[in-house]
């Protein structure tokens, strides 16, 4: 037998099978940030996105928060047409206006924040849910006039009003107009108070910024998700001004409502529950009154 010409036959060279890249590639499994733990991605997306070895709630999406705390086909949005423009003609790497075209593409919507109308148990509300997705779920113009349309829904129906904050703060490319926003969805929470109509906050991974310096801190009931990294500006800003160093942990929601700061934290899983019972108890004071 010639074993030149039959290994001459067999080719050893894998460049000429076509290799499906890093996009096609099957993604069955799901790695903890936590633990690191290798996991099938259907089982984790039972458990609401919650690491079943360590409990470490990973970050999701608008639409994935609204479907876990809303009943089942309920949610209607509005004000889905309401687009950023661009004031300042701001560019740093690229324009603000290629920003938004890029984050429009890769979310589907035209803000970080999808606002609209729901029950919960039965309950009509409004709901505001950030999405971190689309820049870093900033805050800018059109963002604090969804969040004030809601207030006015809820003042207009009688509806208690929820905000799921998942945000970096304000929008630097929109600069004073992005601050601005922190003073008129404060001004318009206190109407909602003056309505006696309750108002839910729910903190989650991350809520920082301006975010975290208005309305995100106003609510009735101030409640967080599990290790939900909550704060103003950075830590390492923070030691740097103070020139100390800080706690362990000082920025997680588990130390938060350990000094005060926030009411509950609260698993993903029982969220719904727990939003629930919140409405229906605020409903019975002001029947009581």
């Amino acid at each position: 037998m010639d074993l030149k010409n039959l290994f001459s036959k067999i080719s050893f060279d894998s460049s000429s099978k076509e290799q499906p890249t890093k996009k096609d590639a099957p993604t069955h499994w799901i790695k903890c940030p936590e633990c690191s733990s290798l996991m099938f991605f259907k089982e984790v997306e039972a458990q609401n996105n919650i690491c079943p070895k360590c409990n470490f709630h990973m970050r999701i999406g608008a639409k994935r928060r609204i479907e876990i705390i809303t009943d089942e086909g309920s949610f209607v949005e509005y004000d889905a047409d309401l687009k950023p423009n661009d004031p300042l003609k701001f560019v740093d790497k690229m324009s603000y206006k290629k920003r938004v075209q890029e984050a429009e593409k890769k979310t589907g919507r035209t803000s970080s924040v999808v606002s609209g109308e729901a029950t919960i148990d039965g309950m009509g509300v409004q709901l505001a849910v950030f999405d971190f997705s689309f820049m870093g779920g900033s805050l800018g113009s059109v963002e604090g006039e969804k969040i004030v349309r809601a207030v006015n829904r809820a003042i207009e129906k009688h509806q208690g009003l929820i905000i799921v904050s998942a945000s970096g703060g304000a929008r630097m490319q929109e600069s004073t107009f992005a601050l601005m926003q922190m003073a008129k969805t404060s001004a318009a929470l206190k109407r909602l108070d003056h309505a006696k109509l309750p108002y839910i906050s729910v903190l989650t991974d991350p809520t920082m910024g301006g975010v975290s310096a208005s309305f995100a801190f106003l609510g009735d009931i101030i409640m967080a998700e599990p290790g939900a990294l909550i704060g103003f500006a950075g830590q390492r800003v923070i030691k740097q001004t103070i020139g100390a160093d800080l706690p362990e942990g000082f920025q997680r929601a588990e130390f938060l409502l350990e000094k005060g700061s926030i009411d509950m934290v609260v698993n993903r899983s029982n969220m719904k529950k727990t939003i629930s019972d919140l409405l229906k108890m605020f409903s019975k004071e002001k029947v009581a009154n």
